[in-house]
């Protein structure tokens, strides 16, 4: 009985060990997936930047108990495969276990990634076998991850309510907005004067935003400190109040009046901004620039908060109907609430989010960032694979059901 009994432990423990390197495989493959599809917004160099990040996870998911690196051969050796990019989630996972699986999508229709491995399991007690005597099996692995279908509930976006151009509400799909046209967002006013785009930057439009309530009284920043890192991130989460870090769809927004400084719409032919609404735009030129504008100085301890930002790496001016040109890493892109109604008075209903490229001017300089309405230059967004949108959001929710069929989806993992 004691060569059975030897049997029969050898084949648990190399067994076991053949389960937990799958399992280590599996979990480096979802990581890899989940980081390539994060990174496809639409743009020609997409999959080139997915793939980049893919790969760049690859140092913290080694496997055989933490020993072995991907792709970097010892005794055990494995193969890595470049992710595969696909615009629908069936084609994707026909490609899971296929050995040199192609993309049949660029860029600019890429929605879901595959990606495959497979790599060495060392063999103890199995190697005295005639089939063991490499003293290694092959272990494959595979996942599946894309953007999912529009959110209801969309987490981290920022701050900037919007209302749909469309006066008869007769389109679902852009909210009246044209695709690929560049706007003048700007500070919603009051009369004297009219609101203006800005001239010169080749805008076909104004469009009016207004800051939505997020003031965290419990939070360990100022009111303007807030609004800074709003602007430089999108709604953050909170310690004391549920809800700050998301706008739900069906929901109401109201105008940020909860602080010690009011964020009500001036006159449009005002010279100098709201200091919340400049807080704002200062946290939005940390995407644009590393240096922190003068017209920012009065910005509580601005140089501490700016120093946890990055510019994007892409700062080039992008005229209209370019947006597939652009580089970067998405610093410049923008989801913003868009509501039935923009008011300072009364609640808004949010009816969708859609996305914007914010850019810098003409001349490739920064906005005036002490423009007394707070304006800036964005490129309106949109994709065919998902309408309103080109990237993911970076947090949200699917239900509950909202019953709309167009707008930013968020990563997830499909097999």
């Amino acid at each position: 009985m004691v060569p059975v009994l030897l049997g029969a432990m050898g084949f648990a423990v190399d067994l076991g060990r053949m389960y937990l390197v799958r399992g280590e495989l599996n979990q480096a493959a979802s990581a890899m997936a989940m980081a390539a599809a994060a990174q496809l917004n639409g743009t020609s160099g997409a999959t080139g930047t997915a793939t980049t990040a893919a790969n760049a996870t690859i140092a913290t998911n080694r496997y055989n108990f933490g020993s072995a690196t991907l792709g970097l051969d010892t005794f055990l050796t494995s193969q890595l495969q470049d992710p595969a990019f696909f615009d629908n989630v069936s084609a994707a996972t026909s490609a899971v276990g296929a050995t040199g699986a192609a993309s049949t999508a660029d860029g600019t229709t890429a929605r879901h990634v595959t990606v495959n491995l497979t790599a060495d399991a060392p063999l103890l007690f199995w190697s005295i076998l005639t089939l063991g005597q490499s003293r290694k099996t092959s272990i494959a692995a595979a996942a599946v991850a894309g953007v999912s279908a529009p959110v209801c509930t969309a987490c981290g976006i920022e701050p900037f309510a919007i209302q749909r151009a469309d006066a008869s509400d007769g389109d679902p799909v852009d909210f009246g907005f044209v695709s690929g046209n560049l706007y003048t967002f700007g500070y919603q006013c009051n009369a004297p004067g009219a609101p203006t785009q800005l001239a010169g930057q080749n805008t076909t439009g104004r469009i009016n935003y207004l800051l939505i309530n997020r003031f965290d009284a419990g939070g360990a920043l100022v009111e303007d400190q807030q609004l800074f890192r709003l602007g430089s991130q999108g709604l953050l989460g909170s310690t004391s109040t549920s809800g700050f870090s998301c706008s739900i769809i069906g929901g109401s927004e109201s105008l940020w009046t909860d602080g010690t400084v009011s964020a009500s719409p001036q006159a449009c032919n005002a010279t100098t901004p709201s200091a919340l609404a400049l807080a704002s735009m200062c946290g939005l030129s940390t995407r644009l620039t590393d240096a922190t504008p003068t017209a920012c100085n009065n910005v509580t301890d601005v140089a501490t908060l700016a120093a946890a930002y990055n510019q994007d790496t892409d700062l080039n001016y992008y005229a209209a109907n370019d947006y597939a040109s652009y580089t970067g890493n998405n610093r410049r892109l923008i989801t913003v609430p868009v509501v039935e109604t923009l008011s300072a008075t009364t609640p808004m209903t949010v009816v969708g989010f859609r996305q914007f490229l914010i850019q810098p001017n003409l001349d490739g300089s920064l906005p005036n960032f002490a423009d007394g309405n707070s304006r800036f230059v964005a490129m309106y967004l949109d994709s065919p694979q998902l309408s309103g949108a080109v990237a993911p959001v970076k947090q949200g929710s699917l239900g509950p059901a909202c019953g709309i069929t167009s707008g930013p989806g968020k990563v997830v993992l499909h097999q």
